[in-house]
């Protein structure tokens, strides 16, 4: 039910969780999904390491599309006819295995940010179609500290402040490093599977009331037809796999809107104990980004966050990664009420940012 419907005698102007969405999923679920940081902290399993013979590869199709719009390179015109195969087993495992990887080695180290962006934005292809991350549709984020350039307070992947444990609203969220930081900045994760399985194994009251409705605010980016609302359980049990969205911010900050469905102290406590999961050393793994490592990560079941950092004074080697959305071609199914947040649960085309009259640009600068 959309914006503007009355329910109860009530009008409402957000969307409400459909009748038909899927029951819980009692007990644990099992895969390799289902991961602690420690076990991985020393295999560096999730680490690839590119060859030389791929990053040559990737520079030769940066140079065959270097005038082409960046916006207008499709996966066809980005052949990688040794590289891609396995880009497309390492998107298998990021959508149906563990979760995320880490691509060693991209070669950035004598390109301008144009190439450096055409480069990023072709070895996307292989994972996924850009979504927008802004109203302003920028399609190439910028993540980097803007504070003392901007007066209005900035977006937090636009500062050098901690970023709580979160899932972004896309299926899929790349990073690639340019520059780090002089100390701080690491990227954490957390399987939210995982968590998910030990709030089963410890409390089994909280985790069957986060299958329930929780109302989100939109955070004033309003779909067009949509209200500033909409409610989405944290666990979704769908076709067999389970899907997670946590943003924290947002379910807090649904209080705003009279209509919207208040929180219970119960469901305050399950969500306390989703933060307090996340942030135990003994479920999430750490990592230093290096110039050239590309992190690609599943929404549906990881969370991140990152620790502050204090940056360079100089301007020129100030932390600087650049970011992508994407929606795979053969993403995981999602239930009805994703549309709430996605636009759609249309595979390969959703998630990101909607609102009238955006119109979708690739920057090569922040802000």
């Amino acid at each position: 039910m959309t914006s503007e419907t009355t329910i109860e005698g009530n009008t409402v102007s957000g969307d409400r969780l459909p009748d038909n969405h899927p029951a819980p999923h009692h007990g644990p679920i099992r895969g390799p999904s289902v991961w602690y940081g420690p076990d991985l902290a020393d295999s560096e399993s999730w680490i690839y390491e590119l060859s030389a013979d791929e990053r040559q590869e990737l520079l030769a199709a940066t140079e065959d599309v270097r005038e082409r719009g960046i916006q207008d390179i499709r996966r066809t015109d980005f052949p990688l006819p040794r590289f891609g195969p396995r880009l497309d087993e390492l998107r298998q495992e990021v959508l149906r295995g563990r979760g995320f990887v880490l691509l060693r080695g991209v070669p950035i180290e004598e390109l301008s940010m144009a190439e450096t962006a055409t480069l990023y934005w072709g070895l996307g292809t292989y994972f996924g179609a850009a979504r927008p991350q802004n109203v302003r549709g920028h399609l190439l984020g910028h993540v980097t500290d803007v504070q003392d350039r901007v007066i209005e307070r900035a977006r937090g992947y636009l500062t050098n402040r901690h970023l709580l444990y979160h899932c972004d609203y896309v299926d899929i969220v790349s990073l690639l490093c340019l520059k780090k930081s002089k100390s701080g900045g690491l990227s954490s994760l957390v399987s939210s599977h995982t968590i998910h399985n030990e709030m089963w194994r410890r409390r089994p009251d909280l985790a069957e009331l986060l299958y329930g409705p929780v109302a989100h605010d939109r955070h004033e980016e309003v779909p067009p037809g949509k209200g500033p609302w909409y409610e989405l359980p944290i666990f979704n049990h769908f076709d067999g796999r389970l899907c997670i969205y946590f943003i924290r911010r947002n379910i807090d900050n649904a209080a705003q809107y009279p209509d919207a469905r208040p929180m219970s102290p119960e469901l305050v406590e399950a969500l306390d104990m989703v933060h307090s999961l996340a942030n135990d050393p003994a479920l999430h793994l750490r990592m230093a980004f290096e110039p050239g490592d590309m992190q690609i990560l599943h929404n549906h079941q990881i969370m991140h966050d990152r620790t502050a950092y204090e940056d360079w004074p100089e301007p020129e080697r100030r932390r600087h990664l650049l970011r992508l959305w994407l929606a795979p071609p053969d993403g995981i199914p999602l239930p009805e009420a994703f549309a709430g947040l996605y636009g759609s649960v249309e595979i390969g085309n959703r998630g990101g940012v909607t609102v009238p009259d955006m119109q979708p640009i690739v920057p090569l600068e922040p802000v």
